[in-house]
């Protein structure tokens, strides 16, 4: 029989459904050592709060985070709020001995992510953040080719995030609904939401960014602010466009917008190898796009490889091949593999520290967006 764990969930939005349907979904899918419960679900909207606790199964609601954090009842403490508030939610949560998962960015910048990581580990806590595209299945089949040594040495690592919504100068920022415009609440704008995906897939692929030199811009440079309906300026960058240099010597070049038109979330990422290159693309994120030098010459070519076989990453989970699964899976399979980490006291990641690499790069993406010049990247010790 699995142990129980009790779950606190803070946040009822997009993040909040996501992860509120891993946990109803994981034990029918994945043999792992724990049932999670429901236990108490927590939003700034007592109204709304009840709301989704009747309609997602949790037992209780509350508007305050810190009776979550305090309750003897809860194990398992998730954070799917905005940023600004991660490190005080997780580093109580710690200190109270919660298991913690995080949405990502981690924190709004490396000395607050400092503080977080320094929490989780003087309490001993699993810890984890949701940077969700590793468990892709086609992605983390990526880190398995790569691992294997198929690609040889690699020379390139690229990748762009596109998106349009917030082209209209009508969008405001703050507020529930577009409080990742809001530079208070976001601490960045593309950087740490898109960028930061990219950049901790790429580094977990690639290893380390060592430097980099960045280009960003605020297109609309005055919003209506949601909650006091004045003008304000806009602190967040809206597009931002980098080159970096990982350790082992390749070359990377990143670029995410919000001012994309046509592009709701295109995330692409290619690698080039002496040996083999390959590439994968959300808009069709059961695939990825292979081409191995070794093949005869005579039909060398891009292969289309549909990542649903038994044999590849998470798929013997789920239907038979041929059949794909989607975005709402890879918080399943981080889910699984968290709880089988739990079980087994081994940290799965990206862990806290993980992540502090990645707000690193994105610290000092931004800080060459005002510099111009290129900025040396603070490694993890």
């Amino acid at each position: 029989m699995a142990k129980t764990l009790n779950v606190g969930l803070i946040g009822y939005g997009f993040m909040g459904r996501t992860h509120s349907n891993a946990h109803r979904k994981v034990t029918h899918f994945f043999d792992v050592p724990y049932q999670p419960v429901l236990k108490t679900i927590c939003g700034l909207v007592e109204a709304e709060a009840k709301a989704f606790a009747d309609k997602w199964g949790y037992e209780s609601h509350t508007t305050d985070w810190r009776k979550v954090v305090e309750d003897p009842a809860i194990d398992l403490v998730e954070i799917c709020v905005p940023n600004n508030v991660h490190a005080t939610i997780a580093i109580a949560a710690a200190k109270a001995g919660k298991a913690v998962i995080c949405e990502k960015p981690l924190a709004l910048n490396g000395p607050q992510g400092e503080e977080m990581v320094a929490a989780v580990e003087k309490a001993g806590v699993p810890n984890l953040v949701s940077f969700n595209y590793r468990r892709v299945p086609a992605v983390t089949l990526i880190k398995r080719l790569v691992d294997e040594g198929r690609l040889g040495r690699i020379f390139h690592y690229r990748a762009d995030f596109l998106q349009d919504w917030t082209i209209s100068k009508e969008v405001p920022q703050g507020g529930m609904g577009t409080w990742r415009l809001d530079v208070k609440a976001a601490g960045s704008g593309v950087t740490g939401d898109l960028l930061a995906h990219c950049i901790d897939t790429a580094m977990w692929h690639n290893g380390p960014i060592t430097s980099v030199t960045a280009m960003t811009e605020t297109f609309v440079k005055e919003r209506k602010h949601a909650e006091t309906g004045k003008m304000e300026p806009v602190g967040i960058d809206d597009a931002c466009t980098f080159i970096c240099r990982f350790g082992n010597g390749s070359m990377g070049n990143f670029e995410s917008t919000r001012y994309a038109r046509g592009h709701k979330a295109k995330y692409t990422l290619e690698i080039n190898g002496e040996k083999a290159s390959l590439s994968w693309d959300l808009h069709d994120l059961h695939r990825i796009q292979y081409f191995d030098h070794k093949d005869e010459g005579i039909v060398r070519g891009w292969r289309n490889v549909h990542v649903t076989d038994g044999d590849q990453p998470y798929m013997k989970n789920w239907w038979v091949p041929g059949l794909q699964i989607g975005f709402a899976e890879s918080f399943v399979h981080q889910l699984a593999d968290f709880l089988e980490g739990m079980a087994k006291g081994k940290p799965v990641g990206p862990t806290f520290k993980d992540a502090l690499a990645t707000q690193y790069v994105c610290d000092a993406v931004l800080a060459s967006g005002k510099s111009g010049i290129w900025e040396n990247v603070k490694q993890i010790r």
